[in-house]
């Protein structure tokens, strides 16, 4: 088979060919570097690719390397108290690799492969379980129960299962049929995971903040928007709705914003206290920072990520705040990876499906009932 080559650079948009079989958002590796991509066009026998790090350096006639998977969220024991970047890199152990500034074409896991979690088993050998069924539980950040589930799309008879200490991608079990069961897997960003039923939005969030709750009402599993310009306090009220708001999780999406800002909620969160549990809010957050000098295509997909960790922790049964700051820079980073397409505009240089694509990322939220016989 050929290998697929670099034929054209235009910021984070790279074209290859020949890659006429390549599947549209399959993961790809660009140029000697190994830059991680996806492909968003094939035409013919070209694909074009976004890359999520910066292209300075890259050669034409350099090798593209097809993964045959999505870009994926790698989901399980230790995300919460997490710092990642918009595809999902933690960004402390990045730094103690390769100091503050990161390099192109460096890579971690989300999940740290060398720390074993105790897993204590509730499922029983022989029990036939499916998708969202609970296996057993982690507990994380000293008193935070992790429910270990039956990934999406499995079903079968446990054959074996045992508690234990446990990396995250270590065999905790297995199926009947051999399927080998872990404390994490992985789920695509740009596909909403699974439920049973949507439930109607009839329960008040509540935010703890009394001009909020009183004239301007949010619903659990509702959206709300906070607008305002440079320095009206938009993050202030995140911080507030982190603290004191009704819910048991927090992801905070940095998209675009100004690294200050983004270093900003990286030190308060730690020294936010919730008023209830009495814990530091980070010890139930996780933060996700895609700042407005990291490369734009990344910051598409930042969004996505956050979503996807809220639906994970959403399947366990919690009540889960997903923040984004903000929306009008993801909208900003689809207009200038558009243009680079040379798409025909809308209105403000917009491209014409971003009112599609964010009322079909606005529906991924939602109070619904998870799968699994677990939990009404």
């Amino acid at each position: 088979m050929t290998t697929p080559l670099v034929v054209r650079v235009a910021g984070a948009i790279v074209e290859a060919r020949p890659m006429g079989d390549a599947a549209l958002y399959e993961l790809v590796y660009v140029g000697d570097k190994r830059l991680l991509g996806e492909v968003i066009r094939v035409r013919g026998d070209t694909a074009m690719l976004q890359v999520f790090e910066n292209t300075d350096g890259v050669r034409l006639g350099e090798p593209v390397v097809a993964t045959g998977a999505p870009l994926a969220a790698q989901l399980g024991p230790g995300l919460l108290g997490g710092l990642l970047d918009g595809v999902g890199r933690p960004l402390d152990r990045l730094a103690a690799a390769a100091g503050d500034f990161i390099p192109a074409g460096i890579a971690a896991p989300t999940l740290d492969p060398a720390r074993a979690w105790r897993f204590t088993r509730t499922a029983a050998v022989g029990t036939v379980v499916t998708t969202g069924d609970e296996l057993g539980t982690v507990v994380e950040q000293d008193d935070f129960t992790h429910r270990v589930l039956v990934p999406p799309g499995v079903r079968g008879t446990l054959a074996a299962l045992d508690s234990g200490d446990y990396a995250v991608e270590s065999p905790i079990g297995a199926l009947d049929d051999g399927t080998s069961l872990s404390l994490s897997h992985r789920w695509p960003l740009r596909l909403a995971r699974p439920f049973a039923k949507r439930l109607a939005p009839d329960r008040p969030f509540v935010t703890g903040q009394r001009v909020f709750d009183f004239l301007f009402p949010v619903a659990e599993g509702g959206a709300a928007a906070v607008p305002g310009g440079f320095g009206t306090g938009k993050t202030v009220v995140e911080h507030s709705l982190a603290k004191y708001g009704d819910a048991e999780l927090v992801v905070y999406v940095g998209c675009g914003e100004r690294g200050n800002e983004m270093a900003e909620v990286v030190q308060e969160f730690p020294q936010l206290v919730h008023p209830i549990t009495g814990r530091s809010v980070m010890s139930r957050a996780v933060l996700i920072a895609n700042t407005s000098n990291m490369p734009v295509a990344a910051r598409e997909a930042s969004i996505y990520l956050g979503v996807t960790i809220a639906e994970y922790y959403r399947d366990m049964g919690y009540r889960v705040a997903l923040m984004i700051d903000s929306i009008s820079r993801w909208a900003e980073a689809l207009r200038e990876i558009s243009s680079r397409l040379q798409e025909m505009p809308g209105e403000e240089g917009y491209p014409t499906s971003l009112s599609a694509r964010f009322g079909t990322f606005l529906e991924r939220a939602g109070r619904v009932t998870p799968l699994g016989a677990r939990r009404s």
